[in-house]
């Protein structure tokens, strides 16, 4: 049974539909992926993923997921916490990260202003698609516009890094890409 994006098969079945799968799609040059490739295709897209940049100290506010969140229902599990929030404002915002200098972004790097710890990698990777540097993270509301030059510390060194925006990966990306 197919149902939106997901394939309920039947335990014993699952050899034989794996099989019939990669049969279909080899004129396509389907081939198997692991959760690297899933990571990677979700932080191009700028996708949180909890455990990275979701976990049970970050309300949706602080991840820019506003418009997931509606205030204006009936009471559920902390709407209050998610009301004072919106109300005083956030101690930290998600924002993409770019690297101008060489180095890769990593989960738990310090993102750097002026000296100072500001906020902290949550997700980043050498992307295929886009051939640079990525990666998402919190800083300091202060420190989130785009276009803010920041420093990564990488091994005790620090390297350059702005903050642009998500999703990485575009249609425009592509047809851009595509023209030169």
């Amino acid at each position: 049974m197919i149902s939106a994006n997901w394939l309920y098969i039947k335990g014993t079945d699952t050899a034989k539909v794996w099989q019939a799968l990669m049969e279909a799609g080899r004129n396509f040059g389907i081939k198997p992926i692991g959760l690297g490739a899933r990571d990677t295709l979700r932080l191009e897209m700028g996708f949180p993923l909890y455990g990275n940049e979701l976990n049970k100290d970050t309300t949706p506010l602080d991840a820019g997921l506003n418009k997931f969140v509606k205030l204006d229902k009936q009471d559920f599990i902390g709407k209050d916490v998610l009301e004072k929030q919106a109300r005083q404002g956030v101690q930290k915002k998600l924002v993409g990260l770019e690297m101008t200098e060489p180095g890769i972004l990593r989960s738990h790097y310090k993102i750097m202003a002026q000296g100072k710890a500001i906020g902290e990698v949550t997700s980043g990777t050498m992307s295929p698609s886009l051939g640079k540097a990525v990666g998402m993270g919190y800083v300091a509301p202060e420190h989130s516009s785009l276009g803010t030059e920041l420093k990564i510390e990488i091994r005790n060194k620090t390297a350059a890094a702005k903050i642009v925006k998500t999703p990485f990966y575009t249609l425009r990306t592509t047809a851009a890409k595509a023209a030169n």
